[in-house]
């Protein structure tokens, strides 16, 4: 494959953007370094249009960057879909979520869990996202630097290391307040990169947008008849892209700690919901921003200069980058991938230690009137955390274990939806218990594994995931309730909509987070 350095100017424009990220890290350690309040949560201060901003570039990882466009580029816009889901639960995010993670002024999600069910329960959810959150950081660094190093010549060493040691630096200075303000920054470059994109290709194409928009008719690269075509259980419709988005969404608006942790960063549940509706109008926004670029990329390679062969379309944006667009502009562009990839890292990073600090260390391994963890504590965990995640992503380019971590990350990936259901339980019936949600989750993730391994869709795996775990758990909660009538004599109707408005009274207050 043809490839090509970077030159001074694009090198200059990157390397101002990581030292401007290590600048927000220094700036906030002060701040961080107070409690683990402040560490976790900022203590309220962050305003909400800046934690939407956080929670939508959290969300928005290397990967989505690069492969959004590239499912434009060879399919359509039927993946939009998911977009305008995770637009849809944000009202049931607001009437239905939000108030109990207010409610309990939780440090992660899984405290809920332990109040609405079981301490086992709280455990399983929180070593479940560690572990996938571990492997995912390799995954959101490797996948950008062998993408970028297969079209420059960057040695994918540098771009591993400039990706996940400095967000390793900047999320261990400055908590989660630095980690969210890097977010804004972050989130803002990504943006800028992609108009640039557009702007560029369009000024490069031959009769610009109009050609754009007439390959985008005539070859059906935005939404034709075929995609409202169920095509059997196992098509990828925009039905059940639209549905398997909504079960998805819900487990990282719900169960998901880098999206949670966000919401106890803002003074008060009013200033929850506008985060997320801020969060909702940019995933909106991201349609024609990264849609638009895939569909771009197909009318210039169309008609200006054929994508060569050697290239392989997970690398297109990179391609077009640094072998289109003008020195200076391709640096731009360049730090937007790596703003990308740490924005999701440097919150994996915080929500990993919040995890292990509150959740295990705190609630399980220190004795009653014992003193609890420090901020020292939580910043040891993020530096070795990053270091298992970034020796694992340069473990995986320089060996051809990926399919084997694919898998890995495939196992762990399907607790996901299942947890969500199991949130949905707890909030939305009195009878579910521990014991059936339990049950649910091991058999909606069983159901998870038995549709993907049969070749279906993950829209579809989503929906047999999330609906599987809540028809088991109610089920054997119900048998459980019969069986054993009156539970363990607390009142956990607080916790679910039958109690909203009524306050809670925590099982033990040794267990608060």
């Amino acid at each position: 494959m043809e490839t090509t350095g970077l030159g001074a100017l694009n090198w200059a424009v990157i390397i101002i953007y990581l030292l401007a990220m290590l600048g927000v890290g220094v700036y906030f350690t002060r701040r961080a370094s107070k409690s683990t309040d402040s560490y976790f949560r900022a203590q309220g201060r962050i305003p909400a249009w800046a934690a939407g901003f956080s929670i939508y570039a959290t969300t928005l990882s290397a990967i989505t960057y690069m492969s959004t466009p590239e499912q434009a580029y060879l399919s359509d816009w039927s993946y939009a879909a998911g977009n305008l889901a995770i637009f849809a639960i944000v009202p049931v995010l607001i009437w239905f979520y939000i108030p109990f993670f207010r409610k309990l002024n939780v440090v992660t999600a899984y405290d809920y869990l332990e109040e609405r069910f079981s301490p086992a329960m709280r455990l399983i959810g929180s070593l479940m996202f560690v572990l996938f959150h571990i492997g995912r950081i390799a995954v959101v660094i490797y996948l950008p630097t062998l993408a970028i190093s297969s079209v420059t010549e960057i040695n994918p060493v540098l771009v591993a290391a400039l990706v996940g040691m400095l967000s390793i630096i900047y999320t261990f200075l400055g908590g989660i307040e630095g980690v969210i303000w890097a977010d804004v920054i972050q989130g803002i470059i990504l943006l800028l990169g992609a108009v640039v994109i557009i702007g560029c290709g369009l000024f490069s194409i031959d009769g610009g947008l109009g050609t754009v928009a007439s390959d985008a008719v005539a070859d059906d690269k935005l939404i034709s008849g075929k995609d409202w075509d169920l095509g059997g259980m196992l098509g990828a419709s925009i039905p059940i892209i639209f549905i398997g988005s909504v079960f998805t969404n819900l487990y990282q608006y719900t169960g998901s700690q880098d999206v949670v942790q966000r919401y106890q960063t803002t003074a008060s549940s009013r200033e929850t919901a506008r985060s997320l509706l801020t969060n909702g109008v940019l995933s909106l926004v991201t349609i024609p921003l990264f849609y638009g670029m895939g569909t771009l990329l197909y009318s210039y390679f169309k008609h200006t200069s054929p994508l060569p062969d050697s290239v392989n379309t997970s690398a297109i944006v990179p391609y077009f980058v640094v072998h289109v667009l003008p020195a200076g502009v391709s640096g731009v562009v360049l730090a937007a991938i790596f703003a990308a990839a740490q924005s999701t890292l440097s919150s994996s990073l915080n929500s990993i230690s919040a995890c292990l600090t509150v959740d295990v260390w705190d609630r399980f391994l220190v004795r009653r009137g014992a003193r609890r963890s420090s901020v020292g504590l939580a910043r040891a965990i993020i530096i070795v955390a990053g270091i298992i995640g970034t020796g694992a992503a340069l473990y995986l380019a320089s060996t051809d274990q990926a399919e084997t971590w694919n898998l890995f990350l495939s196992i762990l990936g399907l607790f996901g939806t299942p947890i969500a259901a199991v949130f949905a339980l707890g909030i939305f019936t009195r009878r579910a218990n521990a014991v059936g949600v339990i049950a649910g989750l091991v058999v909606g993730s069983i159901a998870a594994w038995i549709v993907q391994d049969s070749g279906s869709t993950p829209f579809m795996v989503a929906c047999f995931a999330f609906v599987g775990t809540v028809v088991v758990g109610y089920l054997v909660s119900l048998v459980r309730n019969a069986i054993r009538p009156g539970g363990d004599g607390h009142d956990i109707r607080p916790l679910t909509i039958f109690g909203t408005r009524s306050t809670y009274v925590r099982r033990t207050q040794d267990a608060r987070g």
